[in-house]
């Protein structure tokens, strides 16, 4: 087992390339939010919007956001790689119980999808949390398979890094389940920050929740599956979730 001293540096380095890095642009975001002339109810937040103007140079840029993103996810395997052992199965990453990952996963989604646009839809009432935009209005072709892949590399990421690799690494280090929870559930709520305080509550449940699973079952697939479900859901019902209420949805006029 690696030495404590050589954990917290590949720790430290591994959130440093990834989502820690994203939870201190979020607080950053925050803070120029918060001291904006705009109310937070006043100002957007845009995700997987267009890169460019040319349709085909906008599917390239899109696919190798989604491509390289999934770079962090290898290099977090490779880390917990050990000699005879396979990461994917140290993780619960693997396909040797499809059945139970994806029921689980499903129900998952019940217990998070409600009452996080509950949260979400208080947030706005409340002039907390931002009009998050999700996806764009205008769509071609390949929005909808573009828009499943960076559902999934989103859904990858965090459940492997905050779930996986985190409760790996900090068990290795001695922190306790429960510290190790609340760690990781502070983490993506704060990585979430740039939507408004509204989405951080949400997001921390999220965690809560999502850490508890594994603790009990040592595997992240179904919270991938989860994950991936409720960022699709979100990503291609955006359009959908903009006509039937507008005043949750609709990005704010400029």
């Amino acid at each position: 087992m690696p030495d404590a001293r050589r954990l917290r540096i590949e720790l430290a380095i591994v959130l440093g390339l990834s989502l820690g890095a994203s939870a201190v642009y979020s607080i950053v975001s925050i803070i120029a939010r918060v001291t904006d002339d705009r109310p937070l109810a006043e100002q957007s937040a845009a995700i997987n919007q267009s890169r460019a103007s040319r349709e085909w140079l906008d599917l390239t840029y899109q696919f190798l956001d989604v491509f390289f993103g999934l770079f962090v996810v290898a290099l977090v395997l490779y880390l917990l790689w050990r000699p005879g052992g396979s990461p994917f199965r140290r993780i619960g990453l693997d396909f040797t119980r499809p059945g139970r990952d994806v029921a689980s996963g499903l129900a998952l989604v019940a217990v998070i999808g409600v009452p996080g646009l509950a949260l979400y839809a208080i947030g706005r009432a409340a002039g907390v949390t931002v009009t998050v935009v999700p996806s764009p209005l205008d769509t071609h072709w390949w929005t909808i398979p573009i828009l499943v892949l960076a559902a999934l590399k989103a859904a990858l990421v965090e459940e492997v890094i905050v779930v996986g690799y985190l409760f790996t690494r900090l068990r290795e280090l001695g922190v306790g389940p429960w510290a190790t929870i609340v760690s990781s559930a502070l983490l993506r709520g704060t990585y979430h920050l740039y939507q408004g305080f509204g989405p951080f509550v949400g997001n921390a449940l999220m965690g809560v929740v999502f850490g508890w699973c594994y603790q009990r079952w040592g595997r992240t697939m179904p919270l991938v599956v989860a994950h991936w479900v409720l960022d699709m859901v979100s990503f291609i019902g955006y359009p959908l979730a903009v006509a039937w209420w507008p005043t949750l949805f609709a990005p704010p006029a400029e």
